[in-house]
């Protein structure tokens, strides 16, 4: 009775522990698959450059250009939409026009970039190329196009830019992680030559990491600030000038227009006087050649 005792006490202890290493095994396979979960939402991480030997090393022994990481899963991409048009409007009166739309820009909180202004015979153009805040600019394009004048053209585009924002942005992240790499590899470094290459690599990347940076923030300028190429143009009417003007003063401007055409026809006369010169020439060859037919 007692060895039965002992046997089953045994049995019941091998039981439980086997339970217990099972539970460990799942509780360890969820910790695995969960890590792997998380594992393929973060950025890709580049090879530490220390990996490489430092003699000998270049540019080209370490990629400074990383593939794209792939983003968060939690990640929001805000797009990125570049808006830019052109507006022009025929006016009665330029000045007046010019203080409607300085006021319109004020209530927009725009601001006129350059300004321009042509005076012909013929019309006066005025141009203006205005910034606005993104927000603002289909009230802005719509208070020019109510009132001011006749529309002559309208063109309105947008354009996407968000896939070039992330992917710049992506990179720019790398890099500056290959950044610090190097420079941990600068403080550790031990041959003038092996420091030499290493901040020539630096300097390198530093270079891609200001185009990069310029690039974000001239993408973000023109997304946040949208750019309006506005013309103001007014015709002159030339009907209301010439109608002063009286027959004896017409008569006199033709008379002058006429003569002066006769001038010039008569200097145009004058500078062939070379070719009249071979006029005699001609003639004085024809006539023998038609003598000597005779006489044959």
């Amino acid at each position: 009775m007692k060895n039965l005792f002992i046997a089953l006490s045994f049995i019941t202890f091998f039981h439980c522990s086997k339970s217990a290493n099972s539970h460990e095994v799942k509780t360890n396979l969820i910790e695995i698959q969960d890590d792997k979960v998380d594992a393929s939402v973060v950025f890709e991480v580049p090879p530490s450059p220390k990996e490489v030997p430092i003699s000998g090393i270049s540019a080209k022994a370490v990629n400074t250009e990383p593939k794209s990481s792939p983003l968060q899963s939690n990640t929001i991409i805000v797009k990125k939409v570049i808006k830019n048009g052109d507006l022009d409007i025929q006016v009665g009166d330029i000045k007046k026009a010019h203080q409607q739309v300085n006021e319109i820009i004020k209530s927009y909180n725009a601001y006129i970039q350059t300004e321009r202004f042509n005076n012909t015979d013929i019309d006066e153009r005025q141009f203006f190329t205005i910034r606005v805040p993104h927000k603002n600019f289909d009230g802005l394009i719509n208070s020019f196009s109510n009132g001011m004048g006749s529309i002559l053209s309208k063109n309105i585009a947008s354009d996407d830019v968000t896939e070039e924002y992330t992917d710049v942005s992506i990179k720019l992240a790398n890099k500056k992680i290959y950044l610090e790499k190097y420079r941990d590899m600068l403080r550790n470094a031990k041959t003038t030559k092996d420091m030499l290459e290493i901040q020539e690599n630096i300097r390198e990347l530093e270079d891609e990491i200001d185009v990069a940076e310029g690039r974000l923030r001239f993408i973000d300028d023109r997304v946040n600030y949208s750019t309006l190429n506005l013309m103001l143009y007014k015709e002159k009417v030339r009907s209301s000038a010439t109608s002063k003007i009286g027959f004896g003063n017409r008569f006199g401007d033709s008379f002058t227009e006429g003569w002066n055409s006769f001038i010039a026809f008569f200097l145009g006369i004058i500078s062939l006087w070379p070719f009249f010169l071979l006029i005699p020439l001609v003639i004085l060859i024809w006539k023998k050649w038609r003598n000597r037919e005779k006489k044959e």
